[in-house]
């Protein structure tokens, strides 16, 4: 009985009912709290609401602590109006003062279902690419801009869109329980 219970955790539909902590590996840890910690220090990826882009609105909140941003992308859902539209990022950390991490983009005016903006990354003023059909390059380098724990903005140049935009962020955690939404 004790056996199928431990089966029924490890495979049955009712999983584990209570996920632990994190726990680096020592004696006296499991093997559930470890496999946590592993998954905590991994890669992960976020999208937020889609919306039309306002000047100043708060995409993600990081908290726990400091991440790697390793791409981040704007992906147009519905379409935009004429209006020439352009797309910065800018971090305010809890501690330290807001900056943007981006140029401004090329406009995005018009810009058709499946358009995307991507950061760059090579320098905090590079602005990013705009590929107009859906499909295009993504961030060219590889050391990522960290970014403390705080607000992840938009800086929307001209006017608001009237299209919607969805962002998706991919990012590195750089301590323990760091959490982005």
């Amino acid at each position: 009985a004790y056996i199928k219970a431990i089966l029924d955790i490890l495979t049955g539909t009712a999983g584990i009912t209570t996920f632990p902590a994190s726990a680096l590996p020592a004696n006296g840890v499991s093997t559930v709290e470890v496999l946590r910690e592993a998954y905590d220090q991994l890669e992960k990826a976020v999208v937020n609401t889609t919306a039309v882009l306002v000047n100043g609105t708060t995409i993600f909140t990081i908290a726990g602590g400091p991440i790697e941003i390793l791409s981040l992308v704007a992906r147009c859902v519905t379409g935009n109006d004429g209006t020439a539209s352009t797309l910065q990022w800018s971090a305010d950390p809890t501690d330290g003062a807001a900056a943007t991490f981006s140029g401004a983009s090329a406009s995005i005016a018009n810009a058709a279902a499946g358009a995307t903006v991507v950061l760059q990354g090579t320098t905090l003023a590079t602005a990013p690419l705009v590929n107009t059909s859906g499909v295009g390059l993504g961030q060219q380098v590889t050391n990522g801009i960290i970014v403390g724990a705080g607000i992840i903005t938009i800086v929307i140049g001209v006017g608001s869109t009237t299209g919607t935009w969805q962002h998706h962020l991919r990012y590195r955690p750089m301590s323990r329980g760091v959490t982005v939404t």
